[in-house]
């Protein structure tokens, strides 16, 4: 498969149009814009970074180098996978442990790398960030947690009066927690909580989000109302999750010309704030109107979280809350 054939596929699947020379200058935007950190300023602590080790025996183009080390900022290597793919193995997961500061270790399990490698390409990217408006852990208290299959688990649950609005769909309603902004920094970052009525209803709530394209970047695309928040309750929630992404994809009818994909990400969700890592080889403002109406947002039941930059609609972290007891 040719290269315009698998950036075709892509574009499709991701929602991006343009050639590949746009493609490379909005990746290079992300990289040094987006997700440059804004620990200086008071904002969040955001480590991205990307790393490709390849077969010292193979030629490479110079544009393609050059991509790398230009558009996507890449740490390029040059290794000797013929001889030595355990050493590379342990330098591939020794760079990942480093960039998201030991939240994902061991991202290739033992003789991923092989003498037959070619090519590893990597990507880190670490997020911590403080709630703007934090919980009071005083408040935290244990409360019971519905999972799909009718039992229930014991779980912490932070409360607390927040002056957040939410975004009320049929059969769903979505929660905007924003963090802490840099000074002087034009980003917004935040989480939003999907949480569906019944509380068995993740997997309906799922199959409805991903007929509707774009939803996840632009939520106006289907009809809502906004209304306040009278009870808020979310469970603390901390895990790690791995797959081999090549798979799903190739679920999705997608041709990959790779041999393996693997992804691992964790995040971490408390009163302060969250801690989320993932690696692969509205913002509330002063003298905003709520309407009148309002809603209990309970999370005590199986949701969606996404963690995204709102003003470009970037999607840093997704995932789903199953059962919050267990990490």
């Amino acid at each position: 498969m040719d290269r315009e054939a698998v950036k075709d596929q892509y574009d499709i699947l991701i929602d991006l149009e343009g050639s590949v020379g746009t493609q490379s200058d909005i990746v290079l935007r992300i990289v040094t814009t987006i997700l440059a950190d804004s620990t200086p300023s008071g904002g969040p602590t955001i480590l991205a970074a990307n790393g490709v080790w390849i077969e010292k025996t193979l030629s490479v183009e110079p544009s393609f180098k050059d991509l790398l080390l230009n558009s996507y900022k890449a740490a390029f290597n040059q290794v000797d996978f013929r001889t030595k793919a355990d050493e590379v193995n342990k330098e591939v997961n020794s760079w990942v442990e480093e960039q998201t500061n030991g939240l994902i270790t061991d991202l290739l399990p033992p003789n991923s790398a092989s003498p037959l490698t070619d090519l590893i390409f990597a990507n880190a990217l670490f997020f911590n960030g403080r709630w703007d408006s934090q919980f009071n852990p005083s408040l935290t208290k244990e409360s019971d947690f519905h999972l799909l299959d009718g039992t229930k688990v014991r779980v912490p649950f932070m409360t607390g009066a927040h002056e957040d609005s939410l975004d009320v769909y049929e059969g769903f309603k979505v929660l905007n927690l924003p963090y802490r902004e840099g000074r002087e920094d034009s980003r917004g970052f935040s989480m939003q909580i999907y949480l569906p009525d019944e509380k068995d209803g993740l997997p309906s709530m799922l199959e409805s989000l991903a007929s509707t394209r774009g939803f996840l970047k632009d939520n106006k695309v289907l009809p809502s109302q906004k209304a306040g928040v009278k009870e808020l309750k979310i469970p603390r929630f901390k895990f790690a999750f791995d797959f081999e992404a090549l798979k799903a994809l190739k679920v999705l009818g997608l041709k990959v010309p790779l041999s393996t994909i693997i992804h691992k990400s964790c995040i971490e969700v408390d009163e302060v704030g969250s801690k989320a890592a993932a690696a692969a080889a509205l913002r509330s403002c002063g003298g905003c109107y709520f309407p009148p109406k309002k809603y209990d947002f309970v999370a005590d039941h199986p949701f969606l979280f996404i963690v995204k930059e709102y003003i470009s609609g970037l999607v840093l972290f997704l995932g789903h809350v199953m059962d919050p007891s267990k990490h």
